[in-house]
């Protein structure tokens, strides 16, 4: 194998996400010509309504799937965050890169904590997890939808039509925009959605050779990390439908993995979180998911 063509989505962040994978799998493999295929995707195109309006996250990874069924790019990368729990028959991860900052962050041009807001003020944000958290802290704040790649939504802000907005740390780090971060938000009052700010690059199962390429930038402490997280989603069926949220740490030899379910309606909030062997992270995911069910979560999934 000398080319290896990544399929991405147009988007600056998944642009720069694809580019990065692209630099490091030059390094691993000397002489490998790497090329992006860039490509549109429907939730890219549908930008009026929710995610989980027009058919959840999984919008971002279809086309990527098909250029890959056509022989048309031997992988694709993604926002973990952004891929479902179970992969379609042909597919896998075989690569899981280093995580970033998985916090959310707090944007806004006249206010430097959520806490600083006045009475009333408009927030944006489409994902159901952050207004659910908001609703929580703030039950006096309305939250406004606010879809868009990155650019787009802090010109919305810009332009007045929030008082502040909610994004990833991540993202705007990567696009060189960290300066407009004010005030991070984070555990254990704030939780992010599972595998947050970790990039995976996905393949046909069948594609063996592209594989053992990409898989040197597997990096085993994030895995570990986000398998709980998709454990523990996976068991609560979460999707973008459903405000789920978690975070899982390294203690030692073993994970520390918190979860939560929230109601968007009444700003409800069932947490829970647990200690177990990091060599099981699908267990611990599992064990978290039933702690959430036993202490309420049921009905606020319901």
């Amino acid at each position: 194998m000398t080319t290896l063509r990544i399929a991405t989505r147009k988007s600056p962040l998944a642009l720069w996400q694809s580019e990065h994978v692209a630099d490091r799998l030059r390094q691993a493999h000397p002489g490998l010509e790497v090329t992006l295929v860039p490509m549109s995707t429907r939730g890219d195109e549908v930008l009026d309504r929710s995610l989980a309006a027009i058919g959840g996250k999984g919008l971002f990874l279809k086309e990527l799937e098909l250029a890959m069924l056509r022989g048309e790019a031997d992988c694709a990368v993604h926002s973990l965050k952004d891929v479902p729990m179970e992969l379609e028959a042909p597919f896998v991860l075989p690569a899981i890169l280093t995580r970033a900052d998985p916090a959310d962050a707090f944007v806004s041009n006249h206010y430097a904590t959520l806490d600083q807001l006045p009475h009333g003020a408009v927030v944006g944000t489409s994902s159901l997890r952050r207004q659910a958290q908001l609703r929580a802290l703030r039950p006096d704040l309305q939250s406004r939808d606010l879809r868009g790649n990155v650019n787009t939504r802090l010109a919305k802000l810009d332009a007045g039509d929030y008082d502040a907005i909610i994004l990833a740390c991540a993202g705007l780090e990567r696009l060189q925009l960290g300066g407009r971060i004010r005030s991070r938000l984070v555990e254990p009052q704030w939780l992010p959605a599972p595998a947050q700010a970790a990039v995976a690059i996905e393949c046909r199962a069948d594609a063996t050779e592209v594989i053992a390429r990409v898989a040197t930038l597997d990096d085993a402490a994030t895995r570990t990390c986000v398998e709980a997280e998709r454990a523990m989603n996976r068991a609560l069926e979460g999707s973008c439908h459903v405000p789920v949220a978690g975070l899982a740490q390294w203690q030692g030899q073993d994970l520390w993995l918190q979860g939560l379910v929230g109601g968007v309606a009444d700003g409800r909030i069932v947490r829970t979180e647990a200690l177990g062997p990091a060599a099981d992270p699908e267990a611990l995911g599992r064990r978290v998911a039933a702690q959430l069910l036993q202490a309420g979560a049921a009905d606020l999934l319901r």
